[in-house]
């Protein structure tokens, strides 16, 4: 079966599509400025040279008939006919309380999503064009939804709940939900895979490390707590969101600054973090680049970066009272050699032990930057949410094929 992996964001969109017989990518792609005249397809096809394009895209259905196009393409495809295509996974970022699992596509599925705009804006609307655009493009064609927040779904009330009125949450829904779920779920599993354990022995932190962060408590193979709350702003500094921060600072600014409710998120979400702090770059590139330099603003945007992931992990240590595996993932977690080092020097107590040179080497494939003495098993674990959302489409799919028992 193929599988088409699509990422629909509100002025972009970005594709994979997969071969599920050995799991490979045939090609893969973004398009990027849709709405507008001069949008950008970029097109990927294994084995063949980049195709980029500049046109004229002005909505998403637009968007995906270009992608159909080039994956059918008589020279750039890889595809002969688009009923070659099966099956076509989203991403979404928000399932709310409604779904703790991937879906396959219906009315009740859509008007469900469709009732988590308030919750996720900039996001769920989005992904509701991505498909609404496959089903004028592809009719017939069976697609599956895999939500960002599904795999915290596990977390007990004592962690997901907020200390404010329960009518709140009653009426509104205000909880702690989490994100970066897809690549929690994934990574957590491919490290267990890689220590030759089963995944509900292990008392894991994943740390989702890149210009927006998370990190997440798994017990007992579940997602126990994680950073990020009702939505992406809390938990950990980030490229550009302040992260965690005393609640009354928001009144307090807006009444100072005379800012607009909307000027003050923006603010945070925007124009925080490391970006704020370093007044050089969100990108923990140009951080470090600039802080070995000797840039005093630079050293302590990342001193902070490291401290509230310290933080974090010592604190999610003690909720599972203990500690096995710490596994780095995403951009930054997976590339920053000196990220991964300052926080692992700080939480020595924990028994980790970092071997420089392992962690020095760099590698598409999962593998351990600990001592073989470190009693905790320090990871990094490339993440791969578009393989997780092919292999939860192709799942839902075959098993709606295959007749229930009576």
């Amino acid at each position: 079966m193929k599988v088409l992996v699509i990422n629909a964001g509100s002025s972009s969109l970005k594709y994979q599509l997969y071969d599920m017989r050995g799991e490979t990518v045939l090609a893969s792609g973004r398009v990027e400025r849709i709405g507008m005249d001069s949008s950008i397809v970029t097109h990927e096809p294994a084995d063949k040279p980049e195709v980029r394009s500049v046109s004229e895209i002005l909505d998403h259905v637009t968007a995906v008939k270009r992608v159909t196009d080039m994956l059918t393409d008589a020279e750039h495809g890889v595809i002969a006919q688009l009923s070659e295509i099966q099956a076509v996974g989203h991403r979404v970022v928000h399932g709310g309380e409604a779904f703790s699992s991937s879906v396959l596509v219906t009315s009740e599925v859509k008007l469900e999503i469709r009732k988590l705009f308030d919750l996720a804006p900039l996001h769920n609307p989005a992904h509701m064009m991505g498909i609404a655009a496959v089903e004028a493009n592809m009719p017939g064609v069976p697609q599956a939804v895999v939500f960002d927040t599904a795999f915290h779904q596990t977390m007990p009330q004592s962690s997901y709940l907020y200390p404010i009125p329960k009518v709140l949450y009653r009426r509104h829904q205000i909880r702690r939900y989490g994100f970066h779920g897809t690549s929690h779920s994934y990574v957590s599993d491919q490290a267990a895979v890689y220590l030759g354990k089963p995944l509900e022995s292990l008392k894991m932190v994943t740390c989702h490390i890149g210009n927006g962060a998370s990190c997440t408590a798994i017990l007992d193979g579940k997602s126990f707590d994680t950073s990020m709350g009702m939505t992406p702003l809390e938990g950990l500094m980030m490229g550009t969101r302040s992260g965690d921060l005393d609640p009354a600072i928001v009144p307090f600014v807006m009444n100072k600054e005379e800012l607009t409710l909307n000027e003050v998120n923006s603010m945070l979400n925007k124009h925080s973090g490391m970006l704020a702090i370093s007044g050089i770059s969100s990108d923990m590139r140009e951080v470090t680049e600039a802080m070995n330099d000797g840039d005093a603003s630079a050293k302590l945007a990342f001193d902070m970066y490291v401290y509230r992931v310290k933080k974090y992990i010592g604190a999610y240590a003690a909720a599972m009272n203990g500690l096995d595996t710490l596994v780095f993932t995403a951009g930054v977690g997976e590339n920053s050699v000196a990220l991964r080092q300052a926080v692992c020097e700080g939480i020595s107590f924990l028994g980790i032990e970092l071997d420089a040179e392992r962690n020095a080497l760099r590698s598409k494939e999962a593998r351990e930057i600990s001592t073989d003495a470190s009693r905790v098993k320090v990871l990094v674990v490339p993440t791969n949410e578009e393989l997780l959302i092919a292999r939860d489409t192709y799942k839902l799919v075959e098993q709606a094929k295959t007749p229930a028992t009576p």
